[in-house]
């Protein structure tokens, strides 16, 4: 691991993370729940990638704005500072897939063949390329398959007989940037000891799961590592996921997520054990809310931090695992319900009387704003303490009134991609609850 990726933040036992993972006997890489005790998370610290962006692109690539560079990383540094100073271990994204490269000559094929399209280059340039980055250091190659590569930084000369290089502009992508890959939570997610890949939706994404998934397949510290659900057909995103008790899942369907990637994922998780509950809840089809987590987040075992406009309109299927379930190739042993209230059904399911709801503002207004804001988007380090944007003041404030404590960072430049804490981590571990 590089050694940014288990440095101690300020304020931080140095020993202490570091005992945590080595001494501790009940930890591991599993997560169970939103809320159990942070352990270990995945971030990605923003780069060159970001940089790509511009007026012309930056809708395309899923941006409302340019973000300032240097801003954005000092934010993010200001978070993983945060999680350090508070025992987490942070892993960086950029960290181990440089690792991953130099330690393996099959992760490095796979990398580049899913970032060089000879379909959209030529067999011939597409070949010239792939022998270029198969021959650069472990480093430079990480640095390109995540920020790309344009027709001007070709790093060689021009053939005479590529039609695609006479007829795309200098600027234009010959690997396209990946600027979403800051948002670590959609491409991976774990489900109690085992990791899913996703399949996501938007093209501008699509090739985020093929770093990750070359991490967990070669990378020494995930060795042994299995899968809980892949998928190349059906989309499912890691912020519409959430963990709401130890076998209860919650699942949104919507801009992201289909309703064939939930059942597939219900499925798998059934299948393996990991799940005996899946409420699947539709969510509006736009921009604002994305993901589930854009309109709620889990801040302790018994609360949930909310957007009060769908409170009462949020709904679920509710499918179960019956003691008879037969596995996939069995037609047997699911039952589904609904559509249900959704808090009610969640909380039947987790098995607690009722949810405590604490809302995104006192009025439609405020709540509307920080709603956009990620001011539902937090991330648990354990029960009943979160990480929050700062500007999200009205919710942060209601969130310490109802007892949660809450560690505010900046992201004024942050989630100008459209994502708060919790999209910018995936934790691998958690202590259960």
């Amino acid at each position: 691991m590089g050694a940014d990726a288990v440095q101690a933040g300020p304020g931080a036992d140095p020993d202490e993370g570091e005992h945590d993972r080595v001494d501790d006997p009940g930890y591991r890489l599993a997560v169970t729940s939103e809320v159990g005790r942070l352990r270990t998370v995945l971030l990605h610290r923003p780069g060159d990638e970001l940089r790509r962006l511009t007026p012309r692109n930056n809708d395309q690539l899923l941006f409302d704005g340019i973000p300032w560079v240097e801003r954005a990383q000092q934010e993010h540094d200001a978070f993983a500072d945060v999680l350090r100073g508070r025992g987490v271990e942070v892993l960086l994204l950029a960290d181990l897939l440089a690792e991953t490269l130099d330690v393996s000559g099959a992760a490095r094929i796979q990398g580049i063949s899913a970032a060089v399209d000879a379909r959209r280059l030529g067999h011939s340039l597409a070949d010239e390329l792939a022998a270029f980055l198969r021959g650069i250091p472990a480093g430079e190659l990480a640095n390109s398959l995540m920020a790309g590569m344009t027709f001007d930084e070709l790093p060689f000369g021009p053939d005479a007989t590529s039609l695609v290089r006479r007829m795309h502009h200098g600027g234009d992508f010959v690997i396209d940037p990946l600027p979403n890959l800051l948002f670590t939570r959609d491409s991976s997610f774990w489900v109690g000891p085992r990791v899913a890949i996703t399949a996501l939706a938007l093209p501008a994404r699509m090739r985020e799961t093929s770093l990750t998934d070359l991490i967990y397949a070669f990378h020494p510290r995930f060795l042994g590592v299995r899968r809980a659900y892949e998928s190349h057909t059906a989309p499912i995103e890691g912020g519409d996921v959430l963990l709401l008790a130890p076998g209860v899942v919650a699942v949104g369907v919507g801009e992201r997520t289909s309703p064939a990637g939930a059942e597939a994922l219900a499925r798998s998780l059934f299948d393996d054990d990991l799940a005996h509950t899946v409420l699947v809840v539709p969510i509006a089809q736009n921009r604002a809310t994305m993901h589930l987590d854009t309109v709620c987040t889990m801040v302790d075992t018994d609360a949930i931090v909310m957007y009060p406009a769908v409170r009462d309109s949020l709904c679920a299927f509710t499918i179960h695992r019956e003691d008879s379930y037969s596995g996939r190739d069995g037609g047997s042993g699911v039952s589904m319900r609904g559509p249900d209230p959704f808090l009610p059904a969640a909380a039947e399911a987790m098995g607690i009387g009722k949810l405590r709801v604490i809302d995104t503002g006192l009025d439609g207004v405020t709540a509307e704003r920080e709603q956009w804001d990620d001011g539902n988007n937090t991330l648990a380090l354990a029960p009943g303490v979160v990480i929050a944007y700062e500007r999200n003041e009205m919710t942060n404030s209601r969130l310490t009134d109802a007892g949660v404590e809450v560690l505010p960072i900046p992201g004024s430049e942050l989630g100008s991609g459209r994502g708060g804490p919790r999209c910018l981590s995936c934790p691998l571990s958690r202590d259960d609850v």
